[in-house]
């Protein structure tokens, strides 16, 4: 089911972007004495990062069980979407997955860092050179050629191959943290620096690359890796980093076969950072409502402990600390 949802997900995200709407409800038809004493109800309303929109989903499931009254309204449009929505009160929380800028904080930006993932450089399966791609690996130094300089014009050219195959470069079209952190880690650049055509979401660019045999691509986690599997999604490949430029994929940089050893890298820092990065909700100014302020808390709390099966890495027990008196 997860997998289908993906693909589902992946054929809409370059025209619209989704939306969710959890609803409470009772199975049986009737309130359960819970229900009775649960006195919380109300709307969030919830867009921003694709990056984020998984882990937004399940908390947002969780919340729900237990407070039936509760409905939260949740789109995936990308980081920069969920800024403009927030900053201008369209909605009440933001998903964010860059670093808050001094000019959106100067226009009332309010966050915390509430999970953390990485962005991915990713390939299509059938790519003639996998096989060197997965045992050589490519260097940043390569990476930036490709993606920043558009130097790159064949496979066979970046692997010492004889492959002809044209690369194609695919990038991100909406204003996103993923795109950002990418830049950043090539070359110190901005999103804006990227070559490749632009496509829409991450289902987008994951689906791009997947119908491209030259296609490469770049993705946050849940977008690779499938949460039932814990392996990337079929027609998608993960081209390792040559983090110490040696030529050869190590035992210690080679973590990318399965969803759990990626988030192990990234928790260990293995991973460099960016493009792994801390994902954030925000709001305009400080959230006083009640119903907000609660949910916050229990995503800093009690949510916290679905964030590795939903394929994210936990914040460290410093940064939760540091949210919850932020949220006093």
């Amino acid at each position: 089911m997860r997998k289908r949802n993906f693909i589902l997900f992946a054929i809409g995200a370059a025209a619209v972007c989704l939306s969710v709407v959890f609803m409470g409800c009772n199975r049986s038809g009737t309130e359960s004495a819970r229900d009775k004493n649960d006195t919380l109800k109300g709307k969030i309303t919830i867009s921003g990062a694709f990056a984020l929109y998984p882990m937004t989903v399940r908390w947002a499931e969780e919340f729900q069980k237990l407070h039936p009254r509760v409905k939260i309204n949740i789109s995936a449009g990308g980081a920069g979407k969920g800024m403009a929505d927030v900053l201008s009160k369209m909605v009440d929380l933001a998903m964010y997955s860059k670093e808050v800028s001094p000019e959106e904080q100067a226009k009332g930006a309010w966050w915390i860092p509430v999970a953390k993932d990485a962005v991915l450089p990713t390939v299509n399966k059938n790519n003639p050179v996998l096989k060197e791609l997965r045992s050589q690996g490519l260097t940043r130094n390569v990476f930036n050629e490709i993606f920043i300089e558009g130097k790159a014009k064949t496979w066979g050219q970046l692997t010492g191959t004889k492959s002809s195959e044209p690369v194609q470069v695919f990038s991100r079209s909406d204003a996103c943290g993923a795109a950002e952190m990418w830049a950043k880690y090539l070359s110190g650049k901005k999103q804006e620096d990227l070559q490749g055509l632009g496509v829409n979401g991450d289902p987008g660019v994951a689906d791009a690359v997947r119908r491209n045999i030259g296609g490469i691509g770049f993705n946050n986690l849940n977008f690779i890796y499938d949460l039932a599997t814990r392996k990337p999604y079929d027609g998608i490949a993960v081209i390792p980093i040559d983090l110490n430029a040696d030529g050869k994929i190590n035992p210690d940089e080679d973590f990318y076969g399965s969803l759990d050893e990626m988030m192990k890298a990234i928790d260990d820092g293995k991973y460099p950072s960016p493009p792994a990065r801390d994902l954030y909700l925000v709001s305009k100014g400080k959230p006083t409502d009640k119903l907000v302020l609660v949910f916050l808390n229990w995503v800093l709390t009690e949510g916290q402990k679905f964030v590795p099966e939903a394929g994210y890495i936990v914040i460290t027990p410093e940064k939760i600390k540091a949210d919850l008196e932020k949220l006093k």
